[in-house]
């Protein structure tokens, strides 16, 4: 127990060698002491975010055996209640995060709504995302993700989960995911419903150069490892596997990521069509908060003293968010949704304009999290929230989690809902 919810966490979906496809891990019949978070994929530390989140990999032990997930069930489920599930895919650039962090508790969310989440950890970077060459599949967090699903669908029922109503969210590199499992084939039947936040999706297809680039330097580097190298050897191949993406413009914002025509993904050229079969059975909430781009507009360097300039350099600064996030996150959600719509499929579209007024940030990418999980002491050091109470944040959050509950309990959104200074949605035709 722990207060309105009751946990079950660490517990093992599967199961994979290094650069290996993942194995469904047998069904226990004796008790599994499911007590432990669930480990971090090993991922090289990102300082930038850990200030802005106030979120740190000191709180999670990292282990290449990372594909385990937790259940959070409201206080008193059992078996038969069929409440609706959530499956929680979480995000980083596909190179970082975990589904245990603090800052992504679902606890409110599992409470107010009386639904069940599930968050999944799954392998991340050159062990989860890069590939596609012999010795090496690619797409391995994907296939990860994908049995975590075929785990969900196996036993929920005996956490008092519904199988049949399962809805899939993520953010970021997460919503992405989602995006992409809709276009698998094995992921048919999966899920019902998909609450896709923050996807750059404008970055997600054209990669294969880039990818093959990337392979390249990594290929190499491997060449003189031990196959049972420490994960911290292979990390320290990854800058030199960056630089190779870098000269790939704004796609390398995302170096790491999906592959087309590699296992389970369709070809680039299907992938429309693949998407299009199956509109009729997922219904789907897409969208991406007001200024994106405002999260990395301190780390283009090239700008820097431009953005230093009074009035030029507000000026400057509200231009490039307002391009960059239009590029890689609205027109392609609108876009996503538009197209669903036309194949037979139910959307809404949605835009989180809500910010903390003191931290400086706006309505910038990951805005949305303070709203849907963790508590005043998750967030407390994060400069995202600055300056903001939390009975503030929790306020607009209870409103937005009421949303992303009345989804995933099958509910119709109907033509519009607004929660004031935070939340828009609109249904798309």
């Amino acid at each position: 127990m722990d207060g309105p919810a009751t946990r079950a966490t660490g517990i093992p979906y599967a199961s994979a060698e290094r650069f290996a496809e993942p194995s469904v891990v047998p069904d226990w019949s004796e008790p599994f002491d499911a007590t432990d978070w669930s480990p971090a994929c090993p991922q090289r530390a990102m300082p930038f975010l850990d200030r802005v989140l106030g979120s740190t990999l000191d709180q999670r032990r990292l282990d290449e055996d990372c594909q385990h997930l937790s259940v959070t069930m409201p206080a008193g489920t059992e078996p038969g209640d069929d409440l609706p599930v959530m499956v929680w895919i979480h995000g980083g650039s596909y190179v970082s995060g975990a589904g245990d962090l603090p800052i992504m508790d679902p606890a409110a969310l599992v409470a107010e709504q009386n639904v069940i989440v599930v968050t999944v950890t799954y392998r991340l970077g050159l062990f989860g995302f890069l590939g596609g060459v012999p010795g090496r599949p690619a797409n391995l967090g994907l296939l990860d993700q994908l049995a975590a699903f075929a785990w969900v669908q196996r036993n929920i029922s005996a956490f008092g989960g519904d199988p049949r109503r399962v809805t899939a969210f993520g953010q970021s590199a997460g919503g992405d995911a989602v995006a992409h499992l809709m276009a698998t084939p094995g992921a048919a039947g999966l899920f019902t419903r998909a609450i896709i936040q923050s996807a750059p999706l404008g970055l997600a297809q054209a990669r294969s150069e880039m990818s093959a680039a990337m392979n390249d330097v990594f290929g190499e580097a491997l060449a003189g490892v031990a196959p049972d190298a420490p994960a911290a050897d292979i990390l320290a191949m990854q800058p030199a596997v960056d630089t190779a993406a870098s000269r790939f413009g704004l796609k390398s914002g995302m170096a790491f990521g999906t592959q087309y025509g590699q296992e389970p993904l369709p070809a680039e050229a299907e992938l429309d069509e693949a998407w299009d079969a199956a509109a009729p059975s997922i219904d789907i909430l897409i969208g991406h908060t007001a200024e994106e781009a405002a999260l990395f507009l301190p780390r283009l360097e090239s700008l820097q003293g431009v953005l230093r300039v009074p009035v030029l350099g507000k000026l400057v600064g509200r231009t490039v968010v307002s391009l960059v996030t239009r590029l890689v996150y609205s027109r392609d959600s609108r876009k996503f949704a538009r197209r669903h719509a036309r194949a037979g499929g139910r959307a809404h579209h949605y835009v989180i304009s809500w910010s903390a007024p003191k931290s400086g940030w706006g309505s910038a990418h990951t805005v949305d999290l303070p709203l849907l999980f963790g508590d005043a002491d998750a967030w407390r050091t994060a400069a995202l929230v600055t300056g903001t109470p939390w009975a503030e944040i929790d306020a607009s959050g209870r409103q937005v989690r009421a949303v992303w509950g009345r989804f995933a309990r099958v509910e119709d959104l109907g033509e519009r809902v607004t929660v004031p200074r935070a939340l828009d949605v609109r249904r798309i035709r």
